[in-house]
């Protein structure tokens, strides 16, 4: 079946055109709308009252700037539970003038998850749900001056609103996206719904549905329109009158059209100006991708004609300390860094997300599946079922013109542990799937649908992804293509999301599980020996392991010719509440990067499979310090995408390598060394296919004897480039050795002179973490009142250790 799919509006635009109105555009005569990003200058208080009364006369206010979550710390400190409860917003609005033609709203990008917005003293409005943009009309509300708006926002348990709170991630409360005041006429373009019925590399063709509001008399409105090429070239001019409330603009053969790709997102520039007796009064523009998919049945995906291997990861919205308060610079940050790994596809896990992703995604060329945010909780009551219903139209109709998006996936482990009595009935649960596979193909007719992990509703939507964890939650993942092969036969439409599991950032293992679930013997190996049905809990969370599922799974997908393609899970490590025992408590591991987006070993794996820039990359970085017996041969692994890579041992070649994508482990690119004692330095030479070079280089401590138990920690301090100190802690033996088979968690705290940088959820912003092969670090931000910093450290086999240490 081929599909034809449509432009993308401007986010911000897209958030309020259906049903909600329109943004800032402006013309060369005139400026016809405003939109003003109002995040500056708000006033926040910790107050769960619903009494506007008591909330005036309160103390306490905190200035704070937008975005902003009340959870940027608590979900991931060291306290079980996070602030479920409501908090008040309030910022001066001041506004010069007001003009009696024209209509003013303030635009939420998101605010999680009930809001109800006052302007000067009067309910203006509200919203029911999170992770979705909504309006609030304030005309009548509003006067010349200063004006004062307050906002409830409340994130208390609540079953009747989805996501489920046994979700394995934080419903962080506040307003976390940006707010904007707008203002317009009365009478302006409410809707406009771009598509592209026709598509080739020869021709196409589009359609823009133009609405229009507050129109008394629709005989003195006309329009223009324009279409302008990537280049900036007019390529088609409309002109009209409006025959109703909604006029159909159409663009015909337009010839030879830049195709909208994953490795040339082309994006065309569309305008429509609305004309009162021939004076423009209203305009928007936004950008249009022309381009068609396909889902072969039982068989792989197809862009423009040609077959693309979906290379996929996950995405949740939140980063080190300010969960999901993530700013716009932070959101393009995370996409380009996916980007860069040379992915071409990302899941939006497991709720809408901010409109600079959508828009990131149209400029890099990432397809996109976006998700209503029902996860897990099972179906639920009336109100339920009436707010997830709406959800998902809201969801749909805000971003429904993005050429990125191919998925509107209806949930993810939704009739697992139910909020009602009965919430797992698969009856009940397939009528009510059913009542939204309808809504979402009214809505929009020419995407897909998905679910993820409800398999007795697979046949009801057109993508299905079943939950396959090979080496991680069952089996080992050497059994990954008899998992896929049976269940690219089983589905029509089979697509996999989730594979993975957790890492520790420089967690390592000399002989990391295997293929087949064996944990090795040797007396430089994990402490858990035998074979592991579930190596998510008895596993050791090294990066060795992860980085050999990865390649192992990698090496299966790349080299299948009809299979449609895999989802990472996830991107970035992310808070949970449900994972306090965690070596970074709080914190799902999965990610490829940490919560501070710094890549782990597991990235490069990716990077060498998918990326076309070329680099080589020695695992590991984060493995300087090894041991084992004298003459005992190790491997190790060079990830690349290079043709070609030699590899030095202390500058005398190990010979050079061709790369083989149907090899494991590393394309072919590993080498048998023998280490020297003390420093070893490695040297990787990878050759491009124009005889270009790239090189990486790391130094390897090496050592014949093997460690005693640890007996004590060793405390040291380093100034680092942004003024702050880490300091690190070392598990040693009675010889002084440190123990790089010590992984039990130490406690850190700061007595004088500064502060910890804690709750970040990061490998060195947590007070409490499991060590890395003997070794953990925490950042210490000083303060200059005095010049010392006092630090202890506590592990429950050990005494406190004490570090005083000048600034």
């Amino acid at each position: 079946m081929k599909i034809f799919i449509w432009n993308r509006l401007n986010p911000i635009f897209i958030s309020l055109v259906l049903g909600f109105g329109a943004i800032y555009a402006q013309n060369s005569e005139s400026q016809v709308r405003t939109k003003t990003n109002i995040n500056s200058d708000w006033n926040y208080l910790e107050n769960d009252t619903k009494n506007l009364s008591e909330i005036n006369n309160s103390k306490g206010w905190l200035g704070i700037n937008l975005p902003h979550s009340w959870n940027s710390q608590d979900a991931t400190d060291n306290e079980p539970g996070y602030r479920r409860s409501a908090s008040w917003y309030k910022k001066d609005l001041v506004i010069e003038s007001i003009d009696a033609n024209k209509v003013y709203q303030l635009y939420f990008e998101g605010s999680n998850i009930t809001t109800k917005v006052y302007v000067n003293g009067k309910e203006a409005g509200g919203h029911i749900g999170g992770y979705i943009g909504f309006t609030i009309d304030i005309t009548k509300y509003i006067n010349a001056g200063n004006n004062e708006v307050l906002v409830r926002v409340d994130n208390s348990y609540n079953i009747e609103i989805i996501p489920s709170q046994k979700s394995d991630f934080f419903i962080y409360g506040g307003i976390t996206r940006d707010v904007w005041l707008l203002s317009m006429d009365k009478s302006h373009l409410d809707n406009i719904k771009i598509t592209t019925p026709k598509v080739s590399e020869k021709a196409a063709s589009l359609v823009v549905v133009a609405s229009v509001k507050n129109v008394e008399n629709i005989k003195v409105f006309s329009y223009s329109a324009q279409l302008t090429n990537p280049s900036g070239k007019v390529v088609a001019t409309k002109k009209g009158t409006f025959t109703g409330e909604s006029t159909l603009i159409a663009f015909n053969e337009i010839k030879n059209p830049e195709l909208w790709d994953i490795n040339a997102p082309n994006l065309y520039t569309v305008s429509v100006s609305l004309l009162e007796n021939g004076k423009v009064s209203d305009k928007i523009e936004d950008k249009v991708g022309f381009r068609w998919f396909e889902f072969k049945e039982n068989g792989p995906f197809y862009l423009n004609g040609k077959r693309i291997l979906i290379r996929g990861t996950h995405r949740h919205e939140e980063h080190a300390g300010v969960g999901a308060a993530v700013s716009n610079n932070q959101h393009r940050k995370d996409m380009e860094s996916i980007k860069e790994m040379g992915a071409n596809f990302v899941r939006l896990a497991h709720y809408p997300q901010d409109p600079e992703i959508y828009k990131a995604c149209d400029e890099l060329g990432l397809l996109v599946w976006d998700e209503l945010p029902w996860c897990r909780g099972g179906v639920g009551n009336e109100v339920w079922k009436t707010n997830t219903k709406n959800l998902l139209s809201e969801m749909i109709n805000q971003n429904y013109n993005h050429p990125s998006i191919i998925i509107w996936s209806l949930g993810n482990e939704m009739y697992w542990l139910p909020d009602f009595q009965g919430g797992d009935n698969t009856l009940k649960m397939n009528d009510f799937l059913k009542e939204l596979n309808d809504i979402a193909h009214k809505l929009d007719p020419n995407r897909k649908t998905a679910i993820r992990k409800f398999e007795d509703g697979a046949k009801i939507i057109d993508v299905f992804s079943p939950s396959i964890w090979s080496g991680w939650y069952s089996g080992s993942y050497k059994s990954y293509k008899k998992a896929i092969d049976k269940y690219k036969l089983e589905y029509k439409h089979f697509i996999h999301a989730e594979y993975g599991g957790d890492s520790h950032v420089g967690r390592h293992s000399e002989k990391p599980i295997n293929g087949d679930g064996i944990f090795p013997e040797g007396w430089e190996e994990a402490i858990v020996q035998g074979k592991g049905g579930n190596i998510a809990q008895i596993g050791d969370w090294s990066e060795s392991y992860i980085v050999d599922l990865f390649d192992w799974h990698l090496n299966v997908s790349e080299n299948d010719s009809i299979f449609v393609g895999n989802i990472q899970w996830a991107f970035k490590d992310f808070g949970t509440p449900l994972r306090p025992e965690d070596d970074i408590p709080y914190m799902n591991q999965k990610g490829l990067v940490d919560r501070n987006g710094n890549p782990k070993d597991a990235y490069y794996v990716f990077k060498s499979y998918w990326s076309d820039k070329p680099f080589a990359y020695i695992e590991s970085h984060t493995w300087t310090e090894r041991q084992g017996p004298k003459d005992l041969v190790r491997v190790l692994n060079v990830f690349s995408n290079c043709p070609k890579v030699e590899f030095f041992h202390n500058g005398v070649s190990l010979g050079e390598k061709i790369r083989n994508i149907k090899s494991y482990p590393a394309c072919g690119l590993t080498w048998d060394v023998n280490f020297k004692e003390g420093k070893n330095t490695f040297v990787a030479v990878g050759t491009t296919k124009d005889g270009k070079k790239v090189t990486d280089t790391i130094d390897v401590n090496y050592r014949f004897t093997k460690n005693y138990p640890a007996i004590g920690l060793k405390l040291s301090a380093e100034k680092m480039k942004n003024g702050n100190y880490l300091v690190t802690a070392i598990a040693v033996d009675k010889n002084n050795l440190r123990c790089l088979d010590f992984e039990e968690r130490v406690y850190f705290q700061c007595l004088s002179g500064g502060q910890t940088l804690k709750n970040q959820g990061t490998p060195t912003g947590s007070e409490s973490i499991k060590m890395s092969n003997g070794k953990a670090a925490i950042e210490v931000i000083p303060d200059t009142k005095s010049d010392s910093i006092e630090m202890t450290i506590l592990n429950q086999n050990f005494k406190g250790e004490y570090l005083k240490y000048k600034k």
